[in-house]
């Protein structure tokens, strides 16, 4: 009897694996019971392709030969699985920019960090599921300056049958800023790198890849937003450009932010967006309810706060009106109204527009802002320099090498992925857990900068619990000149508690921190000569770069990661890597 009891038992262990199993199979193309998620795959061949602009034909590396690149679109909690075949000579990696990743890090994307690059010939799937996200994120390359032309739109729509909190709009528009070099920006940074000095900037700016009007030989190549009399669109900005923060307007028309980097944010009206790299903001767009008889420039140009040369240019598209039928007019003949931008240097108005943001906190999405704290951190982020190697002409300050740090470590890839290394407890001669918690030589940050600006250079690494409760403090430094510098965190998003100019003050600024309703972000401008507070949840198992979106001052190493341990629970631990996982 016993042993009809034991073959019972194990028929039955086999008939729920059976089960298990199929129920698997079948769960990621059809319904998730928890989140009604279907899979939707994707495919991305890196190739080259020649395109023109300002007169100058170059060949780009594109995904599917398209300059943006492909739109991804799913709903939250949809799982999206997009195979990329590496058609060209360079290595690849792709970030899903602002994706959780939850218990996905393999899939994050930034080479050396949560893998290896995807080599020539290669094939690598990236398979994650959206959760607790809804509104706009992007994609771009991961590896050296490659982002330049290697982005587009993810569009994450709502679960069905959950309304927007907002209107809904009469249609959806991705509306993406980009830069365009004459030149190849691989070029370009290898040979800032070599010289040790700045890299030449960008020739134009561009919205949805095209420069616009108000360039030599750009008139054809202008994004033009079609839109009714009457009408809500919804426009789903991105910022992709490479080192640049933009001020963007409409000529007469107001703005309603909704959205800020896939997070719902209590709607605010302003006629001028301030857009970081890495960061996306969806606002309403409500047309003049009668056929205005004129066209709408729309601008874009950057804010600047460093001391060092930029692109001082503005990109343009034009906003038309579809005239009523009974209207026939010259297109060409009606007026164009310009917009009024900031200054380029309007700290002011960048600084109060970043404070409008608040996240809805209802109990629907409320803010998960975390009350107490475990672990504090204070990071100082700036530049630097390296010494000139000998029987060498280098053209940084002094006849040094530019250089860019956090805590003065400028962080220096290493050769294994360290999120590999993380796994297999195999850290010797990869990376060291010693990442320091505050400066090691605490200064005047936002004075005068001390006489010697040299960076230490490794690659150390905070090691967290699971759920450890953050707040860290990042802190601009004047070395080589205050500057705003926008930090995108990966695999979290965090919320911002304060934010202020000056030197930090632990014993006075807390007690102003918005602990009700701070908006919920995955990158935020350090302001200039000045600091930033956040506090996240360390609920994500894995190994997550956080960096400056200034890709200059990624490549001189601002940048470092964390290293969040596994929880208890299944749900808790980082799942092994995947078999086509790309080898270094």
């Amino acid at each position: 009897m016993a042993g009809a009891n034991s073959n019972l038992h194990s028929s039955m262990s086999i008939a729920a694996l059976l089960f298990t199993f199929f129920t698997l199979l079948i769960l990621p193309g059809t319904a998730n019971a928890a989140n009604s998620g279907i899979t939707r795959h994707y495919k991305f061949d890196i190739g080259l392709k020649n395109v023109t602009r300002l007169c100058h034909t170059r060949s780009i590396v594109t995904v599917n030969g398209q300059f943006p690149g492909p739109r991804i679109v799913a709903r939250e909690g949809d799982r999206v699985v997009v195979k990329v075949i590496n058609h060209i000579k360079d290595n690849i990696t792709i970030h899903w920019h602002g994706i959780r990743q939850l218990q996905s890090g393999w899939a994050d994307g930034p080479a050396y960090v949560t893998q290896c690059p995807i080599q020539t010939g290669q094939v690598y799937v990236y398979n994650f599921t959206i959760t607790g996200q809804r509104g706009t994120l992007f994609w771009h390359a991961h590896i050296s300056w490659l982002r330049a032309t290697v982005y587009g739109p993810i569009i994450i729509l709502p679960e069905h049958n959950v309304p927007y909190p907002f209107v809904k709009p009469h249609k959806e528009i991705p509306i993406i800023f980009g830069e365009w070099f004459n030149t190849d920006p691989e070029a370009i940074i290898k040979q800032a790198l070599q010289t040790g000095g700045g890299p030449n900037v960008s020739d134009a700016y561009t919205i949805n890849g095209l420069p616009g009007p108000l360039y030599n030989c750009s008139a054809k190549d202008t994004f033009r937003l079609k839109v009714k009399p009457g009408k809500t669109y919804l426009l789903r900005f991105i910022n992709a450009a490479l080192n640049d923060e933009l001020f963007f307007s409409i000529a007469n028309h107001t703005l309603t932010v909704v959205d800020a980097d896939a997070v719902y944010v209590k709607p605010f009206n302003t006629t001028t967006l301030l857009i970081t790299p890495g960061q996306t903001t969806n606002v309403l767009l409500h047309t003049k309810p009668y056929y205005p008889n004129a066209n709408f420039l729309m601008a874009a140009r950057p804010y600047v706060t460093g001391q060092g040369t930029f692109d001082n240019s503005t990109t343009a598209g034009i906003l038309e009106y579809e005239s009523p039928s009974d209207v026939t007019q010259n297109i060409k003949k009606l007026p164009l109204f310009k917009p009024t931008l900031p200054t380029l240097n309007d700290t002011s108005f960048a600084t109060n527009f970043t404070k409008r943001f608040r996240s809805l906190a209802s109990p629907q999405f409320p803010a998960n802002v975390p009350k107490t704290v475990t672990h504090r951190f204070f990071f100082t982020v700036g530049l630097g320099t390296n010494p000139c190697p000998k029987n060498h002409s280098c053209q940084g300050p002094n006849g040094s090498m530019f250089a860019a740090s956090v805590n003065n470590v400028s962080f220096a890839l290493p050769t294994t992925a360290l999120l590999q290394a993380h796994f297999l407890r195999q850290s010797y001669k990869v990376y060291t857990a010693d990442f320091p918690y505050e400066p090691t030589s605490p200064f005047n940050y936002t004075g005068n900068p001390p006489n010697n600006t040299n960076v230490s250079n490794g690659t150390k690494l905070v090691v967290l619990p699971f759920n450890a409760s953050v707040e860290l403090v990042m802190q601009d430094t004047s070395i080589l000149g205050a500057e705003s510098h926008p930090l995108h965190l990966h695999g979290f998003n965090f919320f911002v508690v304060g934010m202020g100019f000056g030197n930090y003050n632990p014993s006075k600024d807390p007690a102003k921190f918005n602990l009700l309703d701070p908006v919920e972000r995955n990158t935020i401008g350090v302001p200039a000569g000045g600091w930033v507070a956040i506090r996240f949840q360390a609920d994500n198992p894995g190994v997550w770069f956080m960096h400056c979106h200034l890709e200059v001052h990624t490549s001189w190493g601002l940048k470092m990661a964390w290293a969040v341990l596994d929880g208890d629970l299944p749900n808790q631990k980082l799942s092994p890597p995947p078999s086509d996982l790309p080898k270094c």
